[in-house]
């Protein structure tokens, strides 16, 4: 159960800070500094990195575990759990969303009167500037879920960001199951993890985050409106949560096609 949990903590922070990726351009747009934004949000997603390559040995542990067919049971629970993780971790990072904008904007002055990286992450861990970043702490309004209707944003690409956030998060956990399922190919199935991440991945960055590009250099231009811009990332987050649960459903499916493949290859 510790291993469980450590493994849902780091996952859920994974899930939190690509769920608060979307709010870097909105922080961006609001200091008009978006290069300085997506260039200092690098740093946080080191956090991501190192969590995602702690946890994945520990996961592949918990198929280290499964001796026989009755320790299947328990290990698909597992997985389950660790799939409702990052849904938590996805709408703990919508929920900060409207923070996040307001101290990752202070942040973004902080680097530009520093200069340097080490010399802002000195000044802003001061105990009086983090005292004062209490007041950017903003709550979650109702009236922002009110706000978010579709039209406006490309079915589509709520859709395919849907997909590859299903693909991305079930992708390593199916393949993990797969591969206990059938232990004669397990060396094989688990080599395809990367093969099915890398579809996800080609589909963020070919259809997804083009078009957010695209919108956020309408908005900048004045072309278009910041509403705009709040409705997409806001929607684009309700698709990301609506993906993690679906990767719930398709991991049985998932790992029984898999491993169905893996059986093709001569």
């Amino acid at each position: 159960m510790e291993k469980l949990l450590i493994i849902c903590v780091f996952v859920g922070i994974i899930h939190m800070i690509e769920t608060l990726a979307y709010s870097v351009r909105l922080a961006g747009l609001k200091t008009r500094k978006l290069v300085v934004a997506l260039s200092l949000f690098n740093i946080i997603v080191i956090v991501s990195r190192t969590a995602n390559m702690v946890q994945a040995p520990l996961t592949g542990k918990l198929g280290d575990a499964v001796q026989s067919k009755e320790d299947l049971p328990v290990l698909l629970h597992q997985l389950q759990t660790i799939l409702l993780a990052a849904s938590i971790g996805t709408i703990a990072g919508a929920l900060l969303i409207p923070s996040f904008v307001s101290i990752f904007s202070r942040m973004i002055s902080h680097l530009e009167v520093a200069g340097s990286v080490p010399k802002m992450m000195k000044n802003i861990t001061s105990i009086h500037t983090l005292e004062k970043a209490k007041k950017h702490v903003k709550r979650p309004r109702w009236i922002m879920l009110s706000q978010l209707r579709i039209g406006g944003v490309p079915k589509r690409l709520l859709l395919l960001n849907l997909m590859a956030t299903t693909i991305y998060t079930v992708g390593v956990l199916s393949t993990l199951y797969a591969s206990t399922l059938e232990p004669t190919l397990s060396k094989s199935i688990l080599m395809s993890s990367g093969l099915i991440n890398g579809l996800a991945m080609i589909t963020l960055a070919v259809f997804v985050d083009p078009q957010v590009a695209i919108l956020t250099e309408k908005v900048m231009k004045g072309e278009s409106t910041k509403q705009s811009m709040n409705k997409m990332v806001g929607t684009l987050v309700i698709s990301r949560l609506c993906g993690t649960v679906c990767a719930q459903i398709l991991l049985v499916p998932a790992a029984l096609y898999i491993a169905w493949v893996c059986k093709l290859i001569p």
